[in-house]
């Protein structure tokens, strides 16, 4: 029996995000695999697929995913999620994974995939796209992430408030992910910058919990680890200046 391995991006948290197709994957699917972290809360992507299969099929899968300093504790978690999906999918044939966001943008999905390919030789490997935070942080804010020939650049803030600040500097809009133990410095590189009046943030979209809010007024608090920053470009000259 041919083995298939199918991301699924079920969005930044509200169930109503979720494609058509993706639903559809999650059904079809014998199992459906959902990362937690080894504390056993439920995560987004669980309480997301509960909305559309039922909890028997679900299973949970632990991986380190606030680990950022034991590299061989973040390791020894993913192989041993790997092992256990290998087994899944030995098991069951057809094994849906599903992540919040998109699995081909900063998901754990990339390295669950690659450690499958060594465990279950031959293994189809397929993803549907999911909406991205940033995508849901500009509906719900307004935010125009870009116009006309304008670069759009996403980075995380998990990789140093340096590479934000580079980018801030640069043009278009800027999209930072994870920023939120970071607060003060991400205020300060807006500031510097002088992006801050027009930057907004947003965390727990869609949830009962979201905050949506102006990044002037981050006051170095820490924030949700989850929280999304959108700077737009610098714009002028009106409607389509920059076609």
């Amino acid at each position: 029996m041919s083995s298939r391995l199918i991301g699924v991006g079920v969005g930044p948290g509200d169930p109503e995000l979720v494609t058509v197709k993706g639903v559809n994957a999650l059904r079809a699917a014998a199992v459906v695999v959902v990362p937690v972290m080894d504390t056993g809360e439920r995560g987004r992507a669980e309480a997301t697929v509960l909305h559309y299969v039922e909890a028997q099929k679900v299973v949970r899968v632990v991986f380190a995913l606030n680990e950022r300093t034991d590299r061989s504790r973040r390791e020894a978690a993913w192989d041993a999620a790997g092992e256990r999906v290998a087994a899944l999918l030995r098991e069951h044939g057809t094994v849906a994974f599903a992540t919040i966001g998109d699995p081909n943008v900063y998901s754990t999905f990339t390295y669950l995939a690659q450690t499958i390919a060594d465990l279950v030789p031959g293994t189809v490997v397929e993803t549907v796209p999911g909406i991205t935070a940033m995508q849901d942080l500009a509906s719900r804010s307004g935010a125009v992430l870009t116009e006309g020939t304008e670069p759009l650049t996403l980075v995380p803030v998990t990789a140093g408030a340096a590479v934000l600040k580079e980018a801030l500097n640069g043009p278009g809009t800027v999209v930072a992910y994870k920023f939120g133990r970071q607060a003060r410095e991400v205020a300060e590189a807006l500031r510097d910058s002088g992006r801050l009046g027009d930057a907004v943030w947003g965390s727990a979209l869609g949830l009962p919990e979201e905050s949506i809010r102006p990044a002037a007024e981050l006051d170095g608090a820490p924030l949700p680890y989850l929280s999304t920053l959108i700077a737009p470009a610098r714009r002028e000259g009106g409607r389509g200046g920059k076609l």
